[in-house]
Protein backbone atom coordinates (compact mmCIF):
# COMPACT_ATOMS: atom_id res chain seq x y z
CA UNK A 1 0.00 0.00 0.00
CA UNK A 2 1.02 3.98 -0.81
CA UNK A 3 0.63 4.76 2.84
CA UNK A 4 2.48 1.55 4.17
CA UNK A 5 5.42 2.81 1.51
CA UNK A 6 5.31 6.09 2.79
CA UNK A 7 5.81 5.66 6.11
CA UNK A 8 8.72 2.81 5.96
CA UNK A 9 10.23 5.73 3.82
CA UNK A 10 9.79 7.85 6.76
CA UNK A 11 11.51 5.18 9.15
CA UNK A 12 14.59 5.15 7.09
CA UNK A 13 14.62 9.05 7.02
CA UNK A 14 14.06 9.52 10.62
CA UNK A 15 17.00 7.55 11.42
CA UNK A 16 19.28 9.13 9.15
CA UNK A 17 17.64 12.98 10.02
CA UNK A 18 20.49 14.23 11.61
CA UNK A 19 22.85 14.29 8.78
CA UNK A 20 20.46 14.15 5.41
CA UNK A 21 20.54 17.53 4.45
CA UNK A 22 24.46 17.14 3.97
CA UNK A 23 23.10 16.18 0.78
CA UNK A 24 22.26 19.37 -0.46
CA UNK A 25 26.17 20.81 0.47
CA UNK A 26 27.24 20.03 -3.33
CA UNK A 27 24.02 22.65 -4.26
CA UNK A 28 25.39 24.98 -1.55
CA UNK A 29 29.52 24.61 -3.07
CA UNK A 30 28.01 25.37 -6.27
CA UNK A 31 26.33 28.60 -5.63
CA UNK A 32 29.10 29.56 -3.56
CA UNK A 33 31.06 29.48 -6.75
CA UNK A 34 29.65 31.71 -8.59
CA UNK A 35 29.44 35.99 -7.18
CA UNK A 36 26.31 37.21 -5.26
CA UNK A 37 23.11 38.26 -7.65
CA UNK A 38 21.96 40.66 -5.39
CA UNK A 39 24.97 42.53 -5.37
CA UNK A 40 25.88 42.78 -8.70
CA UNK A 41 22.38 44.10 -9.77
CA UNK A 42 21.49 46.22 -6.92
CA UNK A 43 24.69 47.20 -4.38
CA UNK A 44 26.01 45.96 -1.64
CA UNK A 45 23.51 47.85 0.52
CA UNK A 46 20.22 45.53 -1.19
CA UNK A 47 22.77 42.38 -0.65
CA UNK A 48 23.02 43.17 3.02
CA UNK A 49 20.09 43.31 3.54
CA UNK A 50 18.87 40.07 1.91
CA UNK A 51 21.56 38.51 3.78
CA UNK A 52 20.27 39.97 7.08
CA UNK A 53 16.56 39.34 6.21
CA UNK A 54 17.59 35.37 5.66
CA UNK A 55 19.32 34.82 9.03
CA UNK A 56 16.50 36.45 10.77
CA UNK A 57 14.01 34.19 9.36
CA UNK A 58 16.49 31.18 10.06
CA UNK A 59 16.25 32.74 13.81
CA UNK A 60 12.53 32.68 13.68
CA UNK A 61 12.77 29.19 12.83
CA UNK A 62 15.14 28.47 15.64
CA UNK A 63 13.14 30.48 17.92
CA UNK A 64 9.98 28.41 17.23
CA UNK A 65 12.01 25.25 18.15
CA UNK A 66 12.90 27.29 21.25
CA UNK A 67 9.68 27.94 22.49
CA UNK A 68 8.56 24.55 21.81
CA UNK A 69 11.12 22.62 23.77
CA UNK A 70 11.14 25.01 26.59
CA UNK A 71 7.66 23.73 27.92
CA UNK A 72 7.57 20.08 26.54
CA UNK A 73 8.24 17.34 29.56
CA UNK A 74 10.99 14.64 29.22
CA UNK A 75 10.92 12.28 27.36
CA UNK A 76 8.85 14.08 24.49
CA UNK A 77 9.73 16.27 21.37
CA UNK A 78 13.70 15.06 21.54
CA UNK A 79 16.44 14.98 18.60
CA UNK A 80 16.66 11.10 18.49
CA UNK A 81 16.94 9.16 15.49
CA UNK A 82 17.26 4.89 16.48
CA UNK A 83 13.38 5.22 17.37
CA UNK A 84 10.26 6.55 17.75
CA UNK A 85 10.15 7.87 21.78
CA UNK A 86 7.07 9.77 23.61
CA UNK A 87 6.40 9.23 26.87
CA UNK A 88 3.60 11.25 27.06
CA UNK A 89 1.27 13.01 24.07
CA UNK A 90 2.06 16.91 23.62
CA UNK A 91 -1.30 18.70 22.74
CA UNK A 92 -1.12 22.07 25.25
CA UNK A 93 1.04 25.07 24.02
CA UNK A 94 1.79 25.51 20.78
CA UNK A 95 1.42 21.80 20.11
CA UNK A 96 -2.29 23.63 20.49
CA UNK A 97 -2.04 24.90 16.70
CA UNK A 98 0.41 22.52 14.90
CA UNK A 99 1.14 18.64 15.73
CA UNK A 100 5.07 19.35 14.11
CA UNK A 101 6.36 22.70 15.37
CA UNK A 102 9.67 21.27 15.74
CA UNK A 103 9.31 20.23 12.08
CA UNK A 104 7.79 23.89 11.45
CA UNK A 105 10.78 25.44 12.98
CA UNK A 106 13.53 23.16 10.95
CA UNK A 107 11.47 23.86 7.94
CA UNK A 108 12.30 27.57 8.09
CA UNK A 109 15.37 27.25 9.07
CA UNK A 110 16.31 24.97 5.91
CA UNK A 111 14.81 27.14 3.76
CA UNK A 112 16.19 30.69 5.25
CA UNK A 113 19.67 28.64 4.79
CA UNK A 114 18.66 27.69 1.03
CA UNK A 115 17.66 31.39 0.05
CA UNK A 116 20.86 32.90 1.63
CA UNK A 117 22.54 31.11 -1.73
CA UNK A 118 21.13 33.99 -3.79
CA UNK A 119 20.25 30.81 -5.86
CA UNK A 120 16.39 30.19 -7.34
CA UNK A 121 16.54 26.77 -8.30
CA UNK A 122 18.81 25.87 -4.60
CA UNK A 123 15.84 27.00 -2.97
CA UNK A 124 13.01 25.91 -4.77
CA UNK A 125 14.96 22.01 -4.61
CA UNK A 126 15.45 22.74 -0.88
CA UNK A 127 11.64 23.22 -0.40
CA UNK A 128 10.32 20.36 -2.81
CA UNK A 129 12.56 17.86 -0.85
CA UNK A 130 11.30 18.93 2.21
CA UNK A 131 7.77 18.72 1.54
CA UNK A 132 8.42 14.89 0.58
CA UNK A 133 11.09 14.67 3.31
CA UNK A 134 8.92 15.91 6.35
CA UNK A 135 5.72 13.93 4.68
CA UNK A 136 7.51 11.33 5.17
CA UNK A 137 8.47 11.44 8.60
CA UNK A 138 5.56 13.08 10.14
CA UNK A 139 3.45 9.90 8.65
CA UNK A 140 5.89 7.23 10.55
CA UNK A 141 5.73 9.06 14.10
CA UNK A 142 2.07 9.94 13.45
CA UNK A 143 1.74 5.99 13.00
CA UNK A 144 4.02 5.33 16.48
CA UNK A 145 1.64 7.91 18.12
CA UNK A 146 -1.81 6.38 17.12
CA UNK A 147 -0.40 2.92 17.89
CA UNK A 148 0.62 4.17 21.44
CA UNK A 149 -2.05 6.90 22.62
CA UNK A 150 -5.09 5.74 20.52
CA UNK A 151 -8.21 7.60 20.79
CA UNK A 152 -6.68 10.65 22.54
CA UNK A 153 -3.96 10.89 19.70
CA UNK A 154 -6.87 10.64 16.94
CA UNK A 155 -8.71 12.95 18.69
CA UNK A 156 -6.51 15.69 18.30
CA UNK A 157 -5.02 14.82 15.38
CA UNK A 158 -8.95 15.64 13.78
CA UNK A 159 -8.55 18.80 15.15
CA UNK A 160 -4.88 20.06 14.74
CA UNK A 161 -3.07 20.94 11.62
CA UNK A 162 -0.73 18.68 10.71
CA UNK A 163 2.34 21.37 9.93
CA UNK A 164 1.09 25.02 9.34
CA UNK A 165 -0.39 26.38 12.48
CA UNK A 166 -4.13 27.17 12.56
CA UNK A 167 -4.67 31.37 14.12
CA UNK A 168 -6.84 29.67 17.38
CA UNK A 169 -8.04 26.90 19.77
CA UNK A 170 -4.53 28.04 21.34
CA UNK A 171 -4.38 25.58 25.04
CA UNK A 172 -2.27 26.99 27.63
CA UNK A 173 0.77 24.74 28.43
CA UNK A 174 0.53 22.20 31.05
CA UNK A 175 4.25 23.14 32.45
CA UNK A 176 5.92 26.47 32.72
CA UNK A 177 8.37 27.63 30.48
CA UNK A 178 11.55 26.54 31.39
CA UNK A 179 15.29 28.66 29.71
CA UNK A 180 16.94 26.10 31.04
CA UNK A 181 15.34 23.41 29.34
CA UNK A 182 15.50 25.48 25.94
CA UNK A 183 19.06 26.40 26.50
CA UNK A 184 20.25 23.00 27.52
CA UNK A 185 18.20 21.19 24.21
CA UNK A 186 18.87 24.23 21.54
CA UNK A 187 22.81 25.43 21.88
CA UNK A 188 23.49 23.20 19.60
CA UNK A 189 21.47 24.22 17.03
CA UNK A 190 22.28 27.60 17.25
CA UNK A 191 25.76 27.16 16.92
CA UNK A 192 25.03 25.03 13.75
CA UNK A 193 23.32 27.49 12.48
CA UNK A 194 25.83 30.27 13.07
CA UNK A 195 28.49 27.95 11.13
CA UNK A 196 26.68 27.42 8.13
CA UNK A 197 25.97 31.25 7.56
CA UNK A 198 29.59 32.10 8.13
CA UNK A 199 30.94 29.20 5.83
CA UNK A 200 28.90 30.36 2.91
CA UNK A 201 29.15 34.07 3.07
CA UNK A 202 33.01 33.68 3.89
CA UNK A 203 33.70 31.03 1.82
CA UNK A 204 31.72 32.88 -1.03
CA UNK A 205 33.87 36.16 -0.35
CA UNK A 206 36.87 33.89 -0.42
CA UNK A 207 36.31 31.85 -3.53
CA UNK A 208 35.27 34.93 -5.68
CA UNK A 209 37.21 37.70 -4.68
CA UNK A 210 39.83 36.14 -2.27
CA UNK A 211 38.53 38.88 -0.02
CA UNK A 212 39.77 38.61 4.07
CA UNK A 213 37.65 37.36 6.98
CA UNK A 214 34.69 40.08 7.43
CA UNK A 215 34.94 40.97 10.95
CA UNK A 216 31.53 41.89 11.90
CA UNK A 217 30.49 37.37 10.84
CA UNK A 218 33.88 36.82 12.83
CA UNK A 219 32.29 38.20 15.97
CA UNK A 220 29.30 36.30 15.17
CA UNK A 221 31.06 33.16 14.35
CA UNK A 222 32.77 33.09 17.99
CA UNK A 223 29.70 34.39 20.06
CA UNK A 224 27.83 30.68 18.63
CA UNK A 225 30.74 29.44 19.82
CA UNK A 226 31.29 30.66 23.10
CA UNK A 227 27.34 30.20 23.62
CA UNK A 228 28.08 26.65 22.54
CA UNK A 229 31.20 25.91 24.72
CA UNK A 230 29.69 27.42 27.83
CA UNK A 231 26.03 26.05 27.41
CA UNK A 232 27.56 22.45 26.68
CA UNK A 233 29.96 22.59 29.63
CA UNK A 234 27.09 23.28 32.00
CA UNK A 235 25.45 20.91 30.47
CA UNK A 236 28.02 18.04 30.58
CA UNK A 237 29.89 19.17 33.92
CA UNK A 238 26.95 20.56 35.71
CA UNK A 239 23.76 19.98 37.05
CA UNK A 240 22.66 24.13 36.58
CA UNK A 241 20.87 23.06 33.28
CA UNK A 242 18.86 20.48 35.15
CA UNK A 243 14.90 20.45 35.37
CA UNK A 244 13.11 18.32 36.99
CA UNK A 245 10.45 16.38 34.49
CA UNK A 246 12.45 18.00 31.68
Amino acid sequence: MIKDAITDQGSWLFRRRSYILLGFAPLFLVAMMRPEPIEMDFGQNWDNIYEIACVLLAFIGLGIRAFTVGFVPIGTSGRNTRSQVADSLNTTGIYSLTRNPLYLGNAIMYVAIAMFTQDFYVALTMVLFLVIYMERIIATEERFLAEKFGEVYLRWQAETPAFFPRLHGWRTSELPFSVRNMLKREYTGLFLMIAVFFVMDQGREFINERAPIDTGWLIFLIAGATIYIVLRTLKKKTNLLSVPGR
